[in-house]
C-alpha cells in the first residue's frame, strides 16, 4: 500500500484502514444519493402539478452537493496536510479540469464573438445544424432555440465555428416570408402571378408600406410559384404562410387553375 503512496509525493502512507474508510465514504454517498433521488421523485409526484418540475430539478442538484462532499471528506484521508502537498493536489485538480473544461471554454469564447459580431440575438430567427427556430436566450455556453413546434432547442455557441448560422430576421421585428406554390405547366401564368401578388397583398399579416414579389420557375414536374412577402411580426411568419397558402389554393381554383401532382416511379419485380 505505501509503494503505491510512494509514486504520489501527496499522499500518505496508506493502510488498510485508510482504504476501507474511503470504499466505506463512497459506498454512503452512492446510497445517499440513491435515498434522496427516491425522496425526491416521491415528493415530486405527491406536489401539486405546477410544483412538480421545479422538485424534481432538486435531484441532480443534491446529488452533485452529496459527492462534492464526499470527496472533501476523503481528500484528507489520502492527502497529508502540508502545504507542498496542497500546492501538488491543487495543480493536478487544475490540469485535470483544463482538459475537462477545454469545450467549455471553447463555447464561452464562440459566445462572446456571437455577442461582439451580433451573430444572434434574442428575438432572431436562425437556423443552425438544419433547427430553425426563434432565439430566446443566449447563455454563457449555448444559445437557446425556441422552433415552430414549441421544442426548445440547446445549441453549443461553438458551433459557430464549423457550422453555417443563416439569420432570417437580423434583429429586425419583420422578415420575409416565403409560400410555394405547384401548378400544373399547362395554365395563364400572367393570371396566376396576378392572383398569388394580389393574394399576398390583401393578407392581414403583412407589412405595410412593403412590396410582395413572386417569382416563378419551370420545373420537369410543374410550375413553381414562390409568393415572397414580409410579414409584420416574425412570430406570425408561418401564420402569414397558413393564410396565403389557403386563400391562394382557393383563387386558383376559382379560376381553374390545377396543381401540380408528383409522379412516382412503379418499379415491378421480375
Amino acid at each position: 500500500m505505501n509503494e503505491i503512496a510512494g509514486h504520489f509525493g501527496f499522499l500518505r502512507e496508506l493502510s488498510w484502514s485508510h482504504l476501507a474508510l474511503t470504499i466505506a465514504v463512497l459506498a454512503a454517498c452512492r446510497l445517499l444519493v440513491l435515498l434522496v433521488g427516491r425522496i425526491v421523485r416521491s415528493a415530486a409526484e405527491s406536489a401539486p402539478s405546477h410544483r412538480r418540475l421545479l422538485i424534481l430539478r432538486m435531484a441532480p442538484l443534491s446529488r452533485l452537493l452529496i459527492w462534492i462532499a464526499g470527496i472533501a471528506i476523503i481528500i484528507p484521508i489520502l492527502v497529508e496536510p502540508t502545504f507542498e502537498d496542497f500546492v501538488a493536489v491543487v495543480a493536478a485538480i487544475g490540469l485535470t479540469l483544463a482538459f475537462a473544461i477545454k469545450d467549455y471554454a471553447s463555447n464561452l469564447i464562440a459566445g462572446v464573438v456571437a455577442i461582439l459580431e451580433n451573430t444572434y440575438q434574442p428575438g432572431d430567427w436562425i437556423e443552425i445544424d438544419g433547427v430553425y427556430g426563434e432565439v430566446k436566450s443566449i447563455g454563457t455556453r449555448a444559445v437557446r432555440i425556441v422552433t415552430a413546434d414549441d421544442t426548445e432547442v440547446i445549441v453549443p455557441h461553438a458551433r459557430i465555428w464549423s457550422s453555417k448560422v443563416s439569420n432570417a430576421s437580423s434583429g429586425h421585428y419583420s422578415l420575409l416570408c416565403v409560400t410555394n406554390f405547384y401548378l400544373q405547366p399547362d395554365h395563364d401564368g400572367a393570371a396566376a402571378l396576378k392572383a398569388l401578388t394580389e393574394t399576398a397583398e390583401a393578407s392581414s399579416y403583412r407589412k405595410r408600406d412593403t412590396a410582395v414579389k413572386v417569382s416563378v420557375a419551370e420545373m420537369p414536374w410543374g410550375t413553381h410559384y414562390k409568393v415572397k412577402a414580409y410579414v409584420a411580426d416574425s412570430r406570425e411568419q408561418f401564420a402569414m404562410a397558413t393564410d396565403l397558402t389557403i386563400r391562394g389554393k382557393e383563387r386558383l381554383r376559382a379560376m381553374g387553375i390545377a396543381f401540380a401532382q408528383a409522379h412516382y416511379a412503379e418499379t415491378g419485380r421480375g
